[in-house]
């Protein structure tokens, strides 16, 4: 019989419990399949409430890393405490001492994830992460076995089910920002602090692993042009649906010449694309590659089961890298001759909602400040938005235009006397 697997689990949040739980649950069949003992030896914990309510012996945690990582029985060390430190330096220490690591972590994996995999390397063990993007949708290792012969050409992705549930609420009941965000954090989706995820922080550090897998450069989380969506409106749902779009929070990677384009932002999507009908938790990662075409990976992005899934499945992966002695991960070499391109160099469409004093002539304005700028209206739509006031609200969707055009044009258009205000500005996708 192999060695066992012995395990040491760093934390007990939401996360960890799931993952205590379903390997006490499936440990014989886990055993039987892999044909050794699979057990957790050591618990790291400072909040002991946590282990009383799930009722583990209390001889089983200890308040200190250190009882997991320098045990030299523990061969796996599962890392779920969040957070880039202490973190990092437990994973970093846990590669050192030769033990196979499991995490979820997002951020360190993004900030510091090509340093500890070289780590692992040299040391001759394994770093896992499938668990660190998209919960229990199995991207990590698409991309690392079943996508490995494709070039990716690109990937459009919705990976926070927080903003993903906060924008359905918005476009399918007309609700505000506020409203559907609290709603979100009494169900447990949003955190009492929900900046990361309304922010698009979230949705950068999962961008920068999956670019760096998908394209082969070296993507760091500073690289990444970032928006949240706490500036979008229910009107900007309205005239989304009168347009034929739905509104979401989009992680994109493009390859374009000599380069790559990684961005986080709102966006219009055509509804007849499968990435417009993804509601509420939901994630959806859409991969063009060169040879397989157009691939989609769909399903819960977080929660305690399905990240339980991944990183048990990240477990055995480890074990069988004992038995073989062998690292498969990851086979690749980081490219040297492909850069980030700057946001300013981006192409593509745009929506503008403006709001405009009501006279003859401030159409005329606009369309010089656009012409001006090498930008082309696609199409316009004009409504007023107050009966007292002599305000009007000017909907522009454009034709495809350069980034930095587009920014200037809005600088030239706030200076103008007959705008009174920019209300929205979002790009367009597909």
């Amino acid at each position: 019989m192999s060695r066992d697997v012995v395990i040491g689990l760093l934390g007990l949040g939401v996360i960890g419990s799931g993952v205590w739980k379903a390997l006490n649950e499936k440990a014989d069949f886990l055993s039987n399949q892999m044909g050794r003992s699979v057990r957790i030896k050591r618990i790291a914990e400072k909040n002991p409430e946590r282990q009383r309510l799930l009722g583990i012996d209390a001889s089983l945690v200890a308040s200190d890393a250190s009882a997991i990582l320098d045990d030299p029985e523990i061969n796996v060390v599962i890392e779920l405490i969040g957070g880039e430190e202490p973190a990092r330096t437990f994973i970093h220490r846990a590669l050192s001492n030769g033990k196979y690591v499991v995490t979820a972590n997002k951020e360190v994996v993004s900030k510091h994830g090509v340093e500890l995999l070289e780590l692992a390397r040299s040391r001759g063990v394994g770093l896992n992460f499938e668990a660190s993007v998209g919960g229990g949708i199995p991207l990590i290792g698409s991309f690392k076995q079943d996508l490995a012969a494709n070039r990716i050409l690109s990937l459009r992705a919705i990976i926070n089910g927080t903003t993903n549930y906060i924008l359905t609420r918005m476009a399918q009941d007309g609700t505000e920002f506020d409203v559907a965000l609290k709603q979100a954090q009494e169900l447990g989706y949003a955190e009492a602090n929900p900046t990361n995820d309304v922010e698009g922080i979230d949705a950068v550090y999962k961008l920068a692993i999956l670019s760096t897998l998908a394209f082969r450069v070296r993507v760091r989380p500073e690289d990444i042009y970032r928006e949240g969506i706490t500036r979008l409106h229910p009107r900007d749902f309205q005239y989304a649906r009168e347009l034929g779009y739905a509104i979401k929070l989009l992680a994109i990677g493009k390859r374009v010449g000599d380069g790559v384009e990684v961005r986080v932002h709102p966006a219009f999507v055509p509804t007849g694309q499968l990435l417009a009908q993804v509601n509420d938790v939901f994630n959806a990662v859409h991969v063009e590659g060169d040879l397989v075409g157009s691939v989609i990976f769909y399903g819960r992005g977080a929660g305690p089961s399905p990240t339980s899934s991944a990183i048990i499945a990240d477990v055995i992966d480890a074990a069988q890298s004992m038995d073989s002695k062998q690292v498969a991960w990851p086979q690749f070499k980081l490219s040297t001759s492909l850069a980030v391109r700057p946001m300013e160099d981006v192409h593509t469409r745009y929506y503008l909602r403006i709001q405009v004093v009501d006279r003859p002539g401030v159409l005329a304005q606009i369309a010089t400040v656009f012409g001006n700028n090498d930008i082309s209206m696609a199409s316009v739509i004009q409504k007023e938005v107050h009966d007292v006031a002599p305000d009007a609200e000017i909907v522009i969707m454009t034709h495809t235009a350069r980034e930095g055009h587009v920014q200037k044009a809005l600088a030239e258009l706030r200076d103008l006397p007959c705008v009174k205000e920019i209300h929205n500005f979002t790009r367009v996708e597909g």
